[in-house]
This record gives structure tokens, sequence and C-alpha cells, in this order.
């Protein structure tokens, strides 16, 4: 063997360095490596990496290669593996190993190493560099996919794969925050991150960023994604309380989700994480126990006069607000029609100024409490409640939010020392959760805003198509994302508007 490869180096210099490598590394590359004859074999338009990488046969995790002439999944590359049997059986040669991202053909059984795959890898893992994640908001281009579909990275359809699409709005809109987006497309930002032993909630991290990767691709060989691991890792780890065969509600799911993650990455009440940079504010609240509505006024007065009944303020942080819509009125006009009320954000953000009480009941105690703003996150969510569950059924409140889509000044909701130090407190929409239909049931659509082109897109599983914004402000908006104007934003967020 040492002979053969002497005469090698002296037959070809060019190939002198390779050699020594391969010798190096304690073995000799296969001659058939470079030149297999089956390539022209593998068919790109049935592959597909979004689901589960199982054999689908034995339906195990380990050893799994990707045929890349039909699609399928196949453990084991031996004798009597499924993959090597699939090969004999059907003529297919070519495999990818799912986890080293390394060629196989069977049942030959050689590497294959040739740079026009590069192509598959990247499919399969998407890798992104700093240069690349810095200029992912600067431009708008087009890019087009195997199937010859064009798609802008970012604005693309997620798999209603039977009753989920209320957890793709959510995943969607998450991946439109752009510093969540870069942390989450470079995997190191999370790689290194300790979690006590048999603990599964870091498999949400892990999934959440190859969703990414694959929304942000470049060069996906579809225009479209599915979520299909990401939504099992949810199922798992929200021990079955979100599925994706019943329709859920998106801000139950944004809530467990924002806190999971926030979980997984380490962060508690005390330690910071991105979800808790990005998201976290926080409000004073003042809280007021009520005496029982049937004691005698006697007795209230007397109790309203212990210290249990006084104002207590209390500080709390918060990863979303929860804005509540005034009974919608049943009114019918002269056509029999119901008539659909309106109502200006400004006047639901008026729960926060630090005047409007509002009564909360629970099952013993009533309690008047007050809230006013203390710090401003730099992408600040918004949850309007439109939904009232009661023991028997839910209601929907249909009434349409008035809002601007840019400059929306939140100062006034500051306290007084807050507002002397907080210096940037106008936001400009960034994602626009919309629920239509009954409140059972029903579909969720969202509006994004292309950071790159400045221009609003409307997704709905699939379907992707751009919008006006004058069209956004017409919808039961359930979910809102808005982004802060720091520093000169200001200009550049009129372009949507």
């Amino acid at each position: 063997m040492i002979a053969g490869v002497k005469r090698e180096r002296e037959v070809d210099e060019d190939e002198d360095e390779e050699v020594r490598v391969k010798i190096g590394r304690g073995h000799v590359e296969d001659r058939r490596s470079r030149h297999c004859p089956y390539l022209d074999t593998i068919n790109r338009s049935v592959l597909d990496f979004d689901f589960e990488k199982l054999c689908s046969i034995s339906l195990s995790h380990i050893n799994v290669y990707a045929c890349l002439i039909c699609g399928k999944y196949f453990q084991g590359r031996g004798q009597k593996s499924h993959a090597y049997i699939h090969s004999v059986q059907f003529t297919h040669h070519v495999f990818l190993n799912l986890h080293t991202l390394k060629f196989y053909c069977l049942p030959d059984n050689y590497e294959i190493i040739d740079s026009s795959l590069e192509d598959i890898t990247y499919v399969l893992k998407p890798t992104f560099t700093k240069p690349h994640i810095s200029g992912l908001d600067k431009q708008g281009k087009l890019y087009r996919a195997y199937d010859g579909t064009t798609y802008l990275p970012g604005i693309v359809g997620l798999n209603n794969i039977k009753a989920n699409d209320y957890a793709n709005v959510v995943l969607q809109a998450l991946s439109n925050v752009p510093p969540l987006r870069n942390y989450f497309l470079e995997e190191e930002n999370y790689r290194g991150i300790r979690r006590p032993p048999g603990d599964i909630m870091f498999l949400l991290v892990q999934r959440f960023g190859e969703l990414m990767r694959k929304l942000w691709n470049p060069r996906n060989f579809k225009a479209h994604v599915s979520p299909h691991e990401m939504l099992q890792a949810v199922v798992l780890c929200s021990k079955k309380n979100f599925q994706i065969t019943k329709q859920g509600d998106a801000v139950d799911f944004l809530s467990w989700f924002l806190n999971a993650l926030h979980g997984a990455l380490g962060g508690t009440k005390k330690k910071s994480s991105i979800l808790a940079k990005v998201f976290q504010g926080s409000m004073r609240i003042f809280s007021k126990k009520l005496p029982h509505p049937d004691l005698p006024p006697e007795e209230k007065e007397a109790l309203l006069l212990k210290e249990e009944y006084q104002e207590k303020m209390s500080e709390s942080t918060f990863l979303y607000l929860t804005l509540d819509l005034p009974t919608a009125p049943l009114y019918k006009d002269e056509k029999e029609q119901l008539i659909i009320p309106q109502v200006p954000l400004f006047n639901i953000l008026g729960k926060f100024n630090g005047n409007t009480e509002k009564e909360y009941k629970t099952y013993k105690e009533n309690f008047l409490k007050k809230f006013q703003l203390t710090k401003l996150p730099p992408y600040l969510i918004f949850c309007i409640k439109r939904f009232t569950k009661n023991n028997f059924f839910i209601e929907k409140n249909p009434t349409i939010v008035n809002f601007p889509i840019t400059n929306v000044d939140l100062r006034e909701y500051l306290t007084e020392e807050a507002q002397a130090t907080e210096k940037f407190t106008t936001y400009d929409l960034v994602a626009n959760v919309v629920h239509d239909g009954k409140p059972t049931e029903g579909s969720y659509r969202i509006h994004v805003l292309h950071h790159g082109t400045g221009k609003w897109y409307e997704l709905q599983d699939l379907q992707v198509i751009d919008i006006l914004p004058q069209m956004i402000t017409l919808s039961e908006a359930y979910i809102q994302i808005w982004k802060r104007q720091d520093k000169e934003d200001g200009a550049e967020s009129h372009k949507g508007a």
C-alpha cells in the first residue's frame, strides 16, 4: 500500500498534498469517492429535511440516512441494514448521513466526496456568518428555490400540518424580531448552555434555532417550511398542552413559549436571557383589596380602615402587555346587521396610565388594581384580550382596534421617574397576528413587515401575499409586536407607512 502511494506521488504531484493528509488521518481515500457514477440519479425535488429524522422502517433515530433518489429515511449502512437493503432492492445508490452530513454510495459502501452536493448539506443544515446576518435587514433580494418559486428569506409560509396555525403565526412573528432571530441563527450563541441531566426543555431552543435557520435560508429547495420537528418538541415539552391536531390559543402558546425559552436558556426572575433583553419591561402595580359586596355598608367602612384594605404598591416585570377591550355592544342597525364596534388603541392603553382602576375578582376576594409602566423594552408585545372563557362557552369580542402603523408614543404611560430616564418611547408595528372566525374554531393569519424592503406581507399557512399597510388596521388584531425607534430609526420606519 505504501509503495503504491509512493508511485502515485511520482505520477501526480497535485495529489501529493491530498494523499499526505489522508495518510495523516490514518486512512487512504477510496478512488471511487470523487468519481461516483450515480450522482445524476439524485432527485433534489423530493428531498425534504423538515420532518423527524426517523428510519421509515424501524422508526429509530440512530444512524439515519436519507436516500437522495426517493427522499425516504433508512437506518444503518451495513449489509443487513435497511439503507443497504433499500439500495439493492430499488437500485437507489446515493445516501446522506443526516447526523455526520457525509454522503455514501451503497451497496458499494464508499464515501462520496463532491462539491456539487454542498447545496444538499446546506438545506439540511443552513449556517449563517456574521456579515450575512448583519445584512439580512438591509436588502430585499428575491431568491429562487430549486422548485422554481421565488421567495424572500424570512417571509416564508409554514405548513399547517392539521390544526397548528395558532403556533405557526407566533413562530413567524418571533422570526421577524431581528435581535431574537440573529441570536438563534448562530448556534454558537446557545450551544454551551448547561442544563440539568434529563432536562428536555433545551430541545425547544435547538428546534427553534433550526427553524429560524430554515426560514431565513436563501438556498431553500422550496419556498415554504414545515415546522414538524419544532412542533413535536412543543407537544413534548408542554406535556401535550399544545397539540398539532387540535386548535389552540395563540396568546396562551406565546405566553408559554416565551417563558419556556427564557427558562431553557438559563433565564430566571433575576438572571437575563435573550428573551428578557428583547421583550422584558417592568411596571408598577397598585392593588387595593375590596370588602365583599354583600356586606352591610357599616361593615364595609370599618374594613376599609384596616391595613389589609389599604393600597399596596409592587414592582413586576412583563414579557407582554394584555390590553382589555370594552364590552362589545349588541346594537343592530336598521338592516338587522350587528354593528362591529371600534376602539382607538390609545383608549385601551389607558389601563397603564396609573389612574385607570380595574376590578379583578378571584374565587375568594376582589381587588382594585392600577398599572403604570416603569421600563419599556426594545420590542413590545401587545395581546388584545378577545376571548372570555366562562364555565360553558368561550365568547369572542369582535371589536376592531384602530391603531397607526408607526409612531406610537408611550411616554404618557410611564411613571414620572421613568419619563425622565427613558430616552426612546416611540414604537412602530412589525408584526400583527389576526384571528378570524369563531372562538373555538376559526383560523389565524399574520402580517409582517419585511425590514429590508419596508413592505408588508400577509402569511396564512403556505400562502404569502403582499398587503397594503392600511388594510392591516381593518383586521381583528390579537397579538402585535412593536419595535422601539432607537437612535435614528424613525426616518427608516416610515417606509412601511
